[in-house]
């Protein structure tokens, strides 16, 4: 029994020693340049079906997506997350970082555009059918924390302009991004919840009840732009314009998103 048990353990460890390297040899072999990509999660269907697209016409390249609520984003590059490329679903996270130095501003664009609109739960379907329906039909009410969840700053921004915020506020139950709004709605613990129109394409049973108006909060922009200790310049460019391509547009649109182009 020893000697079995001594050649089992002397061949586990050969077979590692053989094979180890071996699996590692491979994956450096692959030699893939890796565009590592900070993005906010509303983007997240979208994303993945352009990388994809671009990872088929460019088999040597890798978009790495980490996607989360923007303002979580651009904490983890304040405290130096490997990132390439930051896209923000609001204004204010990228100039927080442009102010500190930490983005290349020669490479900051407006990539998309976007709605803000009120969604409900199926059980409030045909009761709650405007916003100021959220005084005195809705029990619970979410948003992202305006601090941190760019559409949650426009919720907040959209419900004072309405003057209705006052009124609505202890009903309010802040959610750490836009899509743990949408789990709220479509699981019935809150009635209602905003968020942007890109994020219904994720509904499951709620519904969409209303579009926030246009002069109700600031325009909504996704700024993006390469980040100033970015380890892949050139990959990351490249997936850049590619994010600014006719063929990207249509890609953003069929998530319903709002492509704009123009430099900040």
């Amino acid at each position: 029994m020893k000697k079995a048990a001594c050649f089992f353990v002397t061949f586990v460890a050969a077979s590692f020693l053989l094979f180890g390297p071996l699996q590692q040899g491979t994956a450096s072999a692959a030699g893939k340049s890796v565009v590592q990509v900070s993005a906010a999660i509303s983007l997240k269907e979208a994303l993945a079906a352009l990388k994809q697209v671009y990872e088929k016409k460019n088999p040597a390249v890798e978009i790495s997506l980490n996607l989360a609520s923007s303002g979580m984003l651009q904490k983890q590059i304040e405290e130096g997350a490997p990132v390439d490329l930051f896209i923000s679903a609001g204004k204010k996270q990228m100039d927080e970082l442009a102010a500190k130095g930490l983005i290349d501003p020669e490479t900051r664009t407006d990539l998309l555009g976007n709605e803000l609109v009120l969604i409900i739960s199926k059980e409030k379907k045909g009761t709650i059918k405007s916003f100021a329906d959220l005084v005195d039909k809705a029990q619970s009410i979410s948003i992202g924390h305006p601090e941190t969840v760019p559409a949650g700053k426009y919720g907040k921004e959209t419900l004072v302009s309405l003057k209705l915020w006052d009124k609505v506020e202890k009903k309010i139950m802040f959610a750490k991004d836009v899509r743990q709004v949408l789990s709220y709605v479509d699981s019935g613990n809150v009635d209602a919840g905003l968020i942007y129109r890109s994020d219904t394409v994720a509904l499951k049973s709620g519904v969409v009840a209303a579009t926030a108006p246009k002069a109700s909060h600031p325009p909504i922009r996704y700024p993006m732009a390469l980040i100033k200790d970015s380890k892949n310049k050139e990959a990351a460019r490249k997936f850049m314009d590619f994010l600014k391509t006719a063929e990207a547009a249509k890609v953003f649109s069929k998530y319903q998103f709002i492509p704009v182009t123009g430099k900040h």
